[in-house]
């Protein structure tokens, strides 16, 4: 049976993990690492992913996209997101559909299609693992994600040629990979604090029972933020030194983001650090080049970033509330995601629970590992697992007034369908339209709208007459599904939600045709560089040989070995891996003389004398008798 993969796919770094046994295992990646970066490059030539995506960010900054995660089910119109694009150096430009998408090198992506391209490079990194082909996987999002982003994420899934089988939240996958063995009841909070987004949830944990009792958390909250407040201080600083922006300068704003982060991890684990990003600018007036050399504390990153991290002890308290529990009613908090590796972090969230954190899972690896573990699960490989996971934001639609009516609250267990009967707002009236929302606020319009169907069709009858029960169904992924059904006719109609812009079943299959595409022209190109590279050890290898052996043939051959060499030169300048490979053969075949010529002048040095080829056959092979010695005459 083919293999089911976990994938973390993170705002920073993204994780693979398979179940190996009775135990989840991370793979690494084609470049040794455990962890990806969720980064996507585009050069005029090709498209990178990854680490080498990465390295080229400073020198390629409007083309190197990061952070998808927090664009993805986004309007182009949030106001989170308009806030954030100003510290981007890539273009964010509305979709045409109302969303947030991306434009780089003259073409327009979907964030699905983005991250689409790193769950490909995820994809492709087990099937080196595993060798075969994989078709299924199990995808985590922030426990936090509304039914747009977890739609969005399923479809990233699809269009890299994966079938997703679950989408689970992030937190609950760091539970199942925390208490796999744990037999003993416990309720536990996991504290997840990444990349870009923030989740708390509050599990209890009973001999393979994982019940969630609530969840909080901001989709707009991780190290982003934290990242952006070193590169504020660091441009001001800069600004108040050499009355220059560095800001308004896409490369350099580059620079200060990667320093950011390295002075942000390197904080960690010492009291000071020096960012130091030579030539990052000019002199106006003198034309010299300018230099940002700048000493940072602990103490004043603790300052800058204070806020923030107070910020994450209020979605705590909602979930303890929510729950109907106090913190010492916690037996363990499980940290996750690489900023709770910041001293500050743990030490608030310490003071906060009144216990230290559980340090005995690896905050990258942990939810890949949940993943896998769920994937198990599915595939009938993990036993006596049972996970009951919950949405985390109510659901409902716009009643008389504009007021939101709940028909699911949040924290309710899913799967779950609830249903209630509505009526006309008007006498006569032929037709209602159902607008469903999602959100905790009382007034619809403050809340994100998921879609609106039309019933129509209803019979004539005075206001407050017609009966239209309405229902709303979360499967196991946490998207939703939402029916209506006039009870006098019989007549319905229902809706897979899908957010009113999203992506059309249309969208998703040219944008599958396009990775099919993208695939193939890698495949290539890897089959290209790899042809070129076995020729140029050929020719070097050869040349080497006839440096040092050509005396021992005749003139015949080694011009014969020159005119293959430089017919497969010729070839090196073209794009034809095919015709490289016939170079390589012919090189190759003409070698072999030499190769036979060296043997054989081997053999005569070492015979001493001229040797018969038809000689060095059977009659030359010298039979020998071994006597088996005993145990006692063995040395």
């Amino acid at each position: 049976m083919a293999k089911v993969i976990g994938i973390d796919l993170g705002t920073t770094n993204s994780c693979i993990a398979i179940m190996d046994g009775s135990q989840p295992r991370v793979i690494e990646n084609a470049e040794g690492a455990r962890t990806t970066p969720s980064i996507v490059a585009f050069t005029n030539d090709e498209r990178l992913v990854g680490q080498p995506a990465k390295r080229q960010a400073v020198t390629n900054p409007d083309n190197t996209v990061f952070g998808v995660k927090r664009l993805i089910g986004r309007r182009f119109d949030d106001a989170h997101l308009k806030k954030d694009m100003k510290n981007l150096p890539f273009n964010v430009i509305n979709g045409g559909n109302g969303d947030a998408w991306i434009e780089a090198q003259n073409e327009k992506f979907s964030p699905a299609q983005i991250s689409a391209f790193i769950l490909q490079k995820m994809k492709e990194t087990a099937e080196a693992y595993i060798g075969e082909e994989v078709e299924q996987a199990v995808i985590t999002v922030p426990a936090y994600f509304n039914d747009a982003q977890r739609q969005a994420t399923k479809d990233a899934g699809k269009i890299a040629g994966l079938e997703v089988l679950r989408i689970i939240n992030e937190p609950t996958a760091a539970a199942l990979a925390y208490g796999l063995d744990k037999k003993e009841t416990q309720t536990i909070a996991v504290f997840d604090l990444g990349g870009g987004t923030f989740d708390v949830t509050i599990l209890e944990i009973d001999d393979g029972l994982f019940e969630v009792k609530s969840t909080n958390g901001d989709t707009f909250l991780g190290g982003e933020d934290f990242d952006m407040r070193i590169v504020n201080y660091l441009a001001e600083e800069f600004k108040k030194e050499n009355g220059v922006d560095l800001k308004k300068d896409k490369m350099a704003l580059q620079r200060l983001k990667e320093a950011a982060e390295k002075a942000k991890i390197e904080l960690s684990s010492s009291s000071q650090t020096e960012i130091n990003q030579p030539f990052i600018s000019m002199d106006g007036s003198s034309g010299q080049p300018l230099h940002l050399v700048v000493k940072l504390t602990r103490a004043k990153l603790e300052t800058l970033v204070g806020d923030l991290i107070k910020a994450s002890l209020k979605p705590c308290k909602a979930a303890l509330k929510d729950a109907g529990l106090s913190t010492s009613d916690i037996d363990e908090i499980v940290l996750v995601g690489g900023m709770t590796r910041m001293p500050k972090v743990i030490e608030e969230v310490s003071k906060f629970f009144g216990k230290e954190p559980n340090k005995g899972v690896n905050p990258d690896e942990v939810v890949a590992m949940g993943a896998a573990i769920q994937a198990g699960v599915l595939q009938g490989d993990v036993k006596d697992v049972v996970l009951l996971d919950v949405t985390p934001l109510s659901l409902g639609i716009e009643t008389l007034g504009g007021v939101f009516t709940r028909l699911i609250d949040r924290n309710t267990t899913i799967p779950t369908k609830k249903s209630q009967v509505f009526s006309t707002a008007e006498d006569s009236q032929s037709a209602v339209t159902i607008r469903c929302f999602q959100g905790e606020r009382e007034m619809a319009a403050d809340n994100k709208i998921l879609g609106q169907f039309n019933l129509e069709e209803i019979p004539p009858a005075p206001r407050g007459m017609p009966q239209i029960e309405v229902t709303f169904d979360i499967d196991a992924n946490g998207i939703v599904s939402v029916g209506a059904t006039d009870k006098g006719t019989g007549k319905e109609q229902k809706i897979t939600i899908q957010a009113s812009g999203g992506l059309s079943e249309s969208d998703i299959e040219a944008m599958v045709k396009d990775a099919e595409e993208n695939a193939e022209s890698d495949k290539d190109r890897k089959e290209l560089v790899e042809s070129r590279n076995q020729a140029e050890s050929l020719i070097h290898s050869t040349e080497k040989s006839m440096e040092e052996h050509g005396d021992k043939v005749d003139p015949t051959t080694i011009e014969a070995i020159e005119l293959a060499i430089a017919a497969l030169q010729d070839e090196l300048e073209n794009e034809d891996a095919g015709k490289i490979k016939a170079g390589i053969q012919n090189v190759t075949e003409a070698a072999m003389k030499l190769g036979e010529a060296i043997y054989k002048a081997n053999q005569e040095a070492e015979g001493g004398g001229d040797v018969d080829d038809s000689a060095v056959m059977d009659d030359d092979i010298l039979d020998a008798d071994f006597e088996d010695l005993d145990g006692d005459k063995r040395d």
